[in-house]
Order: structure tokens, then sequence, then C-alpha cells
């Protein structure tokens, strides 16, 4: 189907409720503007190759309006030369986008950081992981604080494999990230995790969906939102376990802490359960700073600053307690840490 063809999103449907086609469209929503192409680098471990899939779903107005925008598409390949690659994405112009197929094809941590000062900035990453490869795959959102920010993922997971995705989203002014992750055979593992720091007027939507479509599969999905000033953090969870799926184990859990009286944060778990023999649980909660935590560091000589920026920190980091894949915490921890420290500069 083609964008002119298609119909704006309903708000009716929860992933475009809390952030509507219109609001994040980089012009008219009738109008395929013209775009840049997203810069990609690989540092090392593997190869870029020109050329990626396009449409994953046909019928998702997102993905296709990113099709047909067109930008740079590339392909990076592991080559097991090393147990982590670092790979760059610049957007620059008034829109940019880019397209990234990562295959993983060995036991390797990917890291994908995202950074420039694009007005509007589209990414679509998919994504395959081959059979026993034990992968990570991470993605930092770094770009400037006053752009909008479209982004999809589509990643396959293939018998007894194991996937972690990390995502850390500091970046972008008004973000909308749509991740689904799909196993195509029995065996396979995934551990998904997400930290958000709102500051401003940062406008965050994560939609993430996961699809158990074959039996024995496992997945867990943890995403901490720190809200300060008057920012708004949505999240929307769909664990989805088809007929027959049976032997499946699946979780999700949102977290949110609210630091101003104006801050907003919204946990939308779903399940959507066709099998007998599973295990399927969600949870979500919301808090302020914990007042006798920050007692308890103000009676240790901090000042009250200085205490809530601790809270927040490790609020955030132990977003990333789920993952086993060292190389993958460390990084998006360092990352994390070094944006609180330039925060607290501020």
């Amino acid at each position: 189907m083609k964008y002119a063809d298609m119909a704006v999103p309903s708000r009716a449907l929860h992933l475009w409720r809390y952030t509507p086609w219109a609001r994040i469209h980089p012009s008219k929503v009738d109008e395929v503007p013209q775009a840049n192409g997203v810069r990609f680098n690989a540092l090392e471990g593997g190869e870029l190759v020109e050329g990626a899939p396009r449409i994953i779903d046909a019928d998702d107005i997102s993905r296709v309006f990113l099709s047909e925008l067109g930008g740079s598409a590339w392909t990076f390949e592991t080559n097991g030369a090393s147990d982590i690659v670092h790979l760059q994405a610049v957007a620059s112009g008034h829109v940019a986008v880019g397209h990234l197929h990562v295959s993983l094809n060995h036991d390797v941590t990917v890291v994908l950081h995202l950074s420039g000062e694009s007005d509007w900035t589209g990414l679509h990453v998919t994504g395959e992981v081959a059979p026993n490869v034990r992968a990570g795959f991470g993605l930092v959102n770094e770009l400037s604080s006053n752009g909008k920010y479209l982004h999809c993922e589509d990643w396959r997971i293939d018998r007894d494999a194991r996937l972690e995705l990390a995502g850390l989203s500091i970046g972008g002014f008004r973000c909308k990230s749509d991740i689904r992750t799909r196993f195509t055979a029995p065996g396979g593992e995934l551990t998904q995790a997400i930290s958000v720091h709102g500051t401003g007027q940062r406008h965050i939507d994560h939609h993430i969906e996961v699809h158990h479509d074959v039996p024995h599969t496992n997945s867990a999905l943890s995403i901490h939102a720190a809200c300060d000033d008057q920012t708004h953090s949505i999240a929307t969870g769909l664990l989805s376990i088809s007929k027959g799926a049976n032997h499946c184990d699946a979780g999700q859990v949102f977290k949110n802490l609210l630091l101003s009286d104006k801050a907003r944060a919204e946990a939308i778990p779903e399940l959507e359960v066709l099998a007998d023999e599973v295990a399927a649980a969600h949870g979500a909660a919301s808090a302020p700073v914990d007042m006798n935590q920050l007692h308890y560091l103000m009676s240790r000589g901090l000042d009250e600053e200085s205490a809530v920026a601790l809270l927040i920190e490790g609020f955030m980091q132990d977003g990333f307690s789920s993952l086993s894949t060292k190389n993958l915490v460390d990084e998006m921890r360092t990352r994390l840490t070094v944006h609180l420290e330039c925060e607290l500069k501020r």
C-alpha cells in the first residue's frame, strides 16, 4: 500500500493515542517531503553494505512513510572479529532518514549511537538473530533536544537464539518509537530494557510488541522512565502468545519516577494469550522521589539537588539490571552516566 492511499490512523488505536500521526509527521500529513540520508559508520567488527529492507509491515503507516521518504539504507553483518561493535548514525538537515538491517550471525554486542541536529529524524532498524547466537543490541538516542524522532524496529529471533535489546532515550523533543520482535522458531529468548530521561518538555512515546508465534519461547520487558519538569512519557506493551504456542514465559514491567508536579507518565501493559500452558504477567508503578531515601542521602552530607540526582541515576541504571550481557550493560550505563553528569552541570 502507498502512503497516499493510507488513512490517518485513529487515536482510538493505542499505538497513536498519545502521539497522533499529525504531531510526529515532519510537515503536512498528506506530504512526503524530501529527505537526507542518515550517515552510518561502523567502527569495527563488521562491514556495512549498501542496501536494506524498506518495509516490513505494508499496513503500518510509519514504516510505509519511512520507506517512501527514502534516505540511506545499509546492512551490517557481523564477522566475529570483535565482542562489541560500535555503529555511528548522524542525522543532519531538515529531514533525515536511515534504514539499517543488522544481521547477527555471531555472539556479539552491537551498539548504535544516534546523534545529529536534524529537525526531523526517521530511523528504521531491522534485525535477524541466527540460530544458537547470543547477541545484544543497544540504541542510544542522543539527538539534539529540539527535533522530532520517529523510530521503528523489527526483529526476528531464530531457533535457540537469545537477544538482549537495550534502549537509552536522552535526545529529541518529541519521540515516537515502535519496536516489534517476533519469534520464528522454538527455544528463543528476548530480554528488553529501556531507560528514559525526560527533561524540559520532552514527549517520549514507546510502543513495544513481542509476538510469541511458536512454543518454548521466553521474553522479559522492562521500561524505566524518570520524568522531570513538564515531560510526558508513555509506554505501551503488547505481549502476544499465539494459539498452540505453549510453554512460553512472557512478562513486562513499567516503572515511572515522577520528579515534578507537572511531569506525566502513562504505562499501558497488554496481554493477548491464546495458548493454555503459558506463564504471562505484567506490572506497572509510578511514584515520586522517596522522601525517606532523600532524607537519608541528605543526612550523609549531600545537598538536595545532588541527592535527587543520585536517586535518578540509581533508578535509571537499574533499568538495565535485567540484562546479562556485560558489554551491553557497561556501554549503556556509561552513556547514561555521562549524560546525567552533563545535565547536573547545566
